[in-house]
């Protein structure tokens, strides 16, 4: 019997192997060279075997396995890269080769005359899920945390281990494309339903109800391979084909804009795939899955939402030598919407809350908040009143600042009002610990001017949140001129604990989020001014990737927040610090028309109540002169949204508000979803390169305004079209640095 470093190979009584895939010193199983190579001498020993009737596949984890080892990827990538100017043909070859290979191996598994279980203990995702659409059957576990799934297209791939055409062989058709190109994950009962999963077992019972399988006489043959067999969804040409591809395509362009070679590779493969045998199909799938891998798009996706998340999730930016912090009770100042939303992520990790408003009556809806929340989960099965009343009891509604005294950190939410803050900071320091850290969440106020307020400014951090608390996964952690270590490392610490994704900027006016944000609405009050239609606006903004137009966007942040942030800008730094054409537009909004967004249903969009659906003010129209769309170029409108952001993340780099090109990318995605496409906003200029970038900023500023002048530091980069990437290394300095 031979032995292997990634797998155990036991056979019992009845001649069934069991195949226990269990990687030694990783937390998750996943697929790399190595485990190929075993994995095809498994296949073959078990297939050789006489004694051996058949084979069950499990993990010897908690989960069944992540996928791919994406590191694998960018290191084939990488290579070929290195190789395609010199030798073109050779490279891209080696490259389908790569590709190709899981796809040979799991075919040879499928067609190799012995059964195959998959046992699936835990989460199966990805190309782990892809191995086990190559087993003749899979037996779930029944738990509702155990998910399968193909997420390949979030991170700018498709499925390259046969998903694209197995899956729409197991189960209708439409079905398939939703699964595919949504990423979604399928818990057992609903992939058990839809026809992906064989059967569901308990636990205890799932290697036994597999090993049944088998005893009980599976047949070692995938339906595909018999003679006369019929798609679930129907053949491509025929009335069934006819009414799905054509909607289904058109939905994919509404929903991608056609920004996106994964999710447009995987409407190919299935279309294509779907019209010929299965070895030629999946040589059509490796073919797609070389053609997506050879993109910028899926480079810089990769690194960046799947490579650069997981560093700063594991602390990446935590300063060396701190101690790691148990952070069991916080304080959080400030009842409202912010507030509300920090108070409920903090109790769902298991934080104790004491949350302070200016009466009993604000602070009890703020716990209200978090309520209304969890009624809506358990609505939805996703949570149980058990959990409700635990998570409550961990909040505290009360004006009282006595019960401070022992919380490890007071976080701040009040208003945007720099007189407000200093009130509530001066009271809570009055009655916090003298170790304890206090945590400002401020969208655009300086930190190191609201630290002034602080008797002990080493301890004071800024916490940057973003709106809703509960859906966005980003927060800024601002560093102060005075901010010490030890505060940094309490606010990654808790950031950590409830689950959201740091990046670490050092202070600067709207940090780094908030100063992209603002370009982004500013350009589209400039488009305003100039007459561009308002819908046409937001529609050419989704165009450009944009997840939401900017006007519907500041309608949702509020219009008197811009309203609020343009004065407060004016009295700190003076009226030549923004454009008065802005401030005359915000204030005729606000002022005027009293349109303070989406808060009074009265913004840059009308909001009647149902069934009306939401529409744009038709007073737009009447503030400028109107341009005749016709007359637009639609790129060069994308290119203005693009650049603008683009443009101010590389002012924040050159300006040490960012330290780490990493958190530029993905706090750009993350925090307001700059075209994930592109991999982040710093990625976009790497992609398309600093020269052509340059040159392109030129252009726009020459006929746009200054607003597109390229910085020093571009300038300079251009020169040798040189990459940020390159430039600023993040992995070519100590992996844990400070902020500067």
């Amino acid at each position: 019997m031979m032995t292997y470093k990634n797998f155990t190979v036991e056979n019992d009584a009845d001649g069934i192997a069991l195949v226990t895939w269990d990687m030694p010193g990783r937390s998750m199983n996943v697929i790399d060279a190595n485990v190929l190579e075993e994995w095809e001498a498994i296949i073959d020993q078990v297939a050789s075997d006489e004694g051996t009737k058949g084979a069950v596949l499990t993990s010897g984890k908690k989960a069944f396995g992540a996928g791919a080892d994406l590191a694998m990827i960018q290191e084939l990538v990488g290579r070929y890269q290195a190789e395609k100017d010199a030798k073109p043909e050779e490279s891209a070859k080696a490259l389908f080769e790569g590709a190709y290979r899981m796809n040979q191996l799991l075919r040879k598994l499928e067609t190799s005359g012995k059964p195959w279980v998959a046992a699936i203990n835990g989460p199966a995702l990805g190309g782990c899920f892809e191995i086990t659409l190559a087993c003749h059957a899979r037996v779930i576990v029944d738990d509702p945390s155990v998910k399968v799934g193909l997420p390949e297209v979030k991170v700018g791939l498709l499925p390259g281990g046969g998903g694209t055409q197995r899956v729409p062989r197991l189960i209708h058709t439409q079905e398939a494309l939703q699964l595919l190109l949504q990423g979604k994950n399928y818990d057992a009962k609903k992939a058990k339903s839809l026809g992906l999963v064989t059967e569901i077992a308990s636990a205890d019972d799932l290697i036994a109800v597999s090993k049944k399988l088998i005893l009980d006489g599976l047949k070692p043959v995938q339906p595909w391979d018999v003679k006369g067999f019929k798609l679930p969804g129907g053949p491509v040409y025929s009335p069934a084909g006819f009414q799905l591809f054509p909607p289904a395509n058109a939905i994919y362009r509404r929903e991608t804009q056609d920004n996106y070679p994964g999710a447009r590779a995987i409407m190919k493969c299935v279309y294509e795939g779907l019209l010929l045998p299965m070895d030629t199909a999946l040589k059509v799938e490796a073919r797609y899955f070389t053609e997506v891998l050879r993109s910028t798009e899926a480079g810089m996706m990769i690194r960046t939402l799947f490579m650069s998340i997981q560093e700063l999730n594991k602390g990446a930016r935590r300063p060396d030598g701190v101690p790691e912090n148990s952070i069991k009770k916080i304080g959080v100042l400030g009842a409202g919407f912010m507030g509300a939303g920090i108070a409920y992520v903090s109790a769902k990790a298991g934080i104790e809350v004491i949350l302070i408003d200016r009466d009993q009556a604000a602070a009890d809806k703020g716990k209200a908040h978090s309520e209304a929340l969890l009624d809506k989960a358990i609505s939805r099965k996703r949570s149980t009143p058990e959990k409700k009343e635990a998570l409550l009891n961990l909040i505290t509604p009360t004006t009282d600042y006595n019960m401070l005294s022992d919380v490890d950190m007071v976080v701040e939410a009040v208003f945007e009002d720099s007189e407000v803050k200093k009130i509530v900071t001066e009271q809570a320091e009055a009655h916090m610990s003298k170790d304890a850290i206090f945590a400002s969440n401020t969208s655009t106020i300086p930190i190191t001017d609201l630290a002034k307020f602080s008797k002990r400014p080493a301890q004071f951090v800024g916490i940057h949140f973003f709106s809703p608390v509960d859906r966005m996964m980003l927060t800024e952690v601002i560093k102060a001129k005075k901010t010490g270590d030890k505060a940094i490392a309490m606010a990654l610490d808790f950031i950590r604990i409830i689950k959201k994704t740091p990046i670490v900027v050092n202070d600067s006016r709207g940090f780094y989020v908030n100063r992209c944000v603002l370009r982004y609405m500013s350009e589209a009050y400039n488009m305003l001014i100039e007459g561009v239609p308002a819908a046409m606006i937001d529609n050419v903004a989704k165009m450009a990737g944009m997840p939401i137009g900017p006007l519907m966007l500041n309608d949702e942040t509020a219009i008197d927040l811009s309203h609020k942030i343009l004065h407060q800008t004016i009295r700190d730094m003076g009226e030549k610090a923004v454009d008065p054409r802005h401030v005359e537009l915000i204030d005729t909004m606000v002022e005027k028309h009293g349109r303070l967004g989406r808060k009074n249903l009265k913004g840059f969009y009308e909001y009647p109540d149902k069934p009306a659906k939401k529409h744009l003010w038709p007073g737009l129209k009447d503030l400028y002169p109107q341009v005749d769309p016709d007359t637009l170029d639609v790129q060069e409108l994308k290119n203005r949204f693009h650049a603008t952001i683009a443009l101010e993340a590389a002012r924040c780099v050159a300006e040490n508000v960012v330290v780490d090109v990493r958190e530029a990318d993905v706090g750009s995605i993350l925090g307001f979803g700059f075209a994930p496409f592109s991999g982040g906003a710093i990625s976009y200029i790497d992609g398309m390169g600093s020269t052509a970038f340059v040159d392109m900023c030129k252009r726009l500023a020459k006929k746009y305004g200054s607003q597109f002048k390229p910085n020093k530091l571009l300038l300079e980069m251009a020169k040798t079209n040189e990459k940020f990437y390159d430039r600023f290394n993040p992995y070519g300095k100590p992996a844990k640095q400070k902020a500067a």
